[in-house]
This record gives structure tokens, C-alpha cells and sequence, in this order.
């Protein structure tokens, strides 16, 4: 696969093999085989039939990625017993060495896929799903749980999302994302208690088997906040009814957290867009549908 980051490292099955023969030879005999996926920060692995060799390939700043598995490790199987739809729950927390630089992780193999963008209407309950997967999530009370950095006002992403938009001339509506994203950002903040998030409810950390949820992966950014940040989902993968049919199961969102995830995702893809548009095509194309769905969202609200 080719790079998508600058310092991003090439990790291939040789040095996976190394990693667990010194550190889970119980497993090192295991089939091995490279997991080809969409995502940007994580070299996935299948190992035998049960389990997932996680290692992430590019660190963003100095000493988030132990922290970040620090916190999946301790947190995702106490947030696992409360929820119904399995989750990829941390088996084993692997350590540096000479050949790979940070923590790694091995999780439990979910069957399932990756859905595509809904065509026509074939993911009403598969919404249901999803709505009641947040619901569990955002009910769920653990205390003393981390700050997602995704559950955070809008505001806090001005900078970044205006400089986007700068990015996008000649393939974004400019006049349109500006208008949306300064009345969208806007939107009165959470003030109640924040809840638990997933933090990255995107296509790609979702898995379905026959249009129903299977499985939900991924929880890098798992911690408390704004439950705004899961909205996400809505305008990624799913089409106007399906839409509806998500909000209309969703439990304790009001009219402006619905915005304020309608605000997420335009600031997600507007910064998504520029940064993959010629490194991942199917990060790209997802970018550009999320902003065609939010944009047409405020058509539809203002007819």
C-alpha cells in the first residue's frame, strides 16, 4: 500500500513475526495475513482465525500512541460488558522492541465488513443498529473515564476546518461550506454531563453482515464528551430515510447535538478531502459524500 503520511512507518509480516515470536510465542504459528483496509493509522493483520495483530504505523505526537492503547486496554473491556453488539476487545498488549518502536495490540477477529454508502434504503435496520449501539454506548456510566479528544466543543476545530476550506478551492462549493460551517459551529455547546464515545463512528470502524450491525472496531478515541462526534455516521454511510430513521431511534439527543453532529461532519470531511484526496480514493470519495449529504441537508431544512 502507499503512504499516506509523511513518517509514516512500513510495517510488513516480517516484522510482525518477530514481535509475536518474542513476545506471544503461543501465537507466533498462527497464518498470518496483512488485513487490506481503508484506514490511515493502523497496519491490521489477520492471525489465525480469532484474533487481529493492531499496529499503528504513524504516531501523531510524541507519546500518544502508548498512551492511547494505555487507555484502550484498561477501558474497552470494562465499556464491553455493557454493550450487546461485540466489540474489538484488547487480548494482548504487546511492547517495543528493536524492530517496531511503540505498544501494539491483539484483538478478538468480528466477522463482517465494511458497509458501503446506502443505495436505496437497504439500511433501515442496520440504522436502528446504530442508533441502538450509541444508545448503550451514551448510557453507559463508568466514572473517572478519559476525554475523547473528538468529544469537544466545535468550536476548538475553527482553525483547522477554516484552513481546509482554503485547501478546497476549485473542489468545494466554498460560499456553501463557509456559510454552513460558521452557522453549524455556532451551535450552543454540550452542557450536561459527557457521556462515553466512540469518537471515529465512520464507515470503517463499523462492521455488517446481511445489512445488520455485526460488529463496531476501533476505539482510538474512545473516552467521554459531547455525543455529537457519533453522529457522524448518519452522513457517511447512510442515505436521507435511513437518516431519519437513525435520529428518530436515538435516545437523549436534542435538535442541536443532531447539528452540532451535522457540524462534525462537515468539519471531518473538509479536512479529510485535502490531506487524502491524491493518498486514499476511498477516504476521498467518502469525504466528498459527507459534504454533498450535509450540504443537502440544508437544502431540504430550508425548502
Amino acid at each position: 500500500m502507499a503512504k499516506m503520511h509523511e513518517n509514516e512507518l512500513e510495517i510488513d509480516e516480517t516484522i510482525v513475526r518477530t514481535l509475536l515470536k518474542n513476545q506471544c510465542p503461543h501465537w507466533a504459528n498462527l497464518p498470518l495475513k496483512a488485513i487490506i483496509s481503508s484506514g490511515t493509522d493502523n497496519a491490521l493483520f489477520r492471525l489465525g482465525n480469532e484474533y487481529v495483530v493492531r499496529l499503528p504505523r504513524i504516531e501523531w505526537t510524541p507519546g500518544s500512541i502508548n498512551k492511547s492503547i494505555d487507555k484502550e486496554y484498561e477501558w474497552i473491556p470494562k465499556i464491553s460488558r455493557f454493550l450487546e453488539v461485540p466489540i474489538s476487545e484488547p487480548l494482548f498488549k504487546g511492547n517495543p522492541d528493536n524492530s517496531y518502536p511503540w505498544f501494539w495490540t491483539i484483538t478478538k477477529w468480528n466477522e463482517g465488513h465494511n458497509p458501503d454508502f446506502e443505495q436505496e434504503k437497504e439500511y433501515q435496520l442496520l440504522a436502528k443498529d446504530l442508533a441502538y449501539f450509541l444508545n448503550e454506548l451514551h448510557g453507559i456510566r463508568l466514572a473517572n473515564g478519559p476525554f475523547s479528544r473528538r468529544g469537544v466543543p466545535l468550536k476548538n476545530l475553527n482553525e483547522e476546518t477554516t484552513k481546509a476550506i482554503g485547501a478546497l478551492e476549485g473542489e468545494v462549493d466554498i460560499q456553501s461550506v463557509t456559510s454552513l460551517w460558521n452557522q453549524l459551529s455556532n451551535i450552543p455547546s454540550f452542557c450536561q454531563e459527557p457521556v462515553w464515545v466512540h469518537g471515529d463512528f465512520l464507515p470503517g470502524n463499523i462492521l455488517a453482515q446481511n445489512n445488520r450491525l455485526s460488529a463496531v472496531i476501533d476505539f482510538s478515541d474512545v473516552g467521554i464528551g459531547d455525543p455529537a462526534c457519533d453522529l457522524v455516521i448518519a452522513w457517511s454511510l447512510l442515505e436521507s430515510h435511513s437518516r431519519g430513521v437513525f435520529r428518530e431511534n436515538l435516545e437523549n439527543i436534542d435538535d442541536n447535538t443532531w447539528e452540532r453532529g451535522r457540524g462534525w461532519a462537515l468539519s471531518i470531511a473538509l479536512i479529510m478531502l485535502p490531506y487524502y484526496k491524491n493518498s486514499n480514493p476511498t477516504l476521498a470519495t467518502l469525504a466528498r459524500r459527507m459534504i454533498e449529504n450535509v450540504l443537502g441537508d440544508s437544502k431540504r431544512i430550508e425548502l
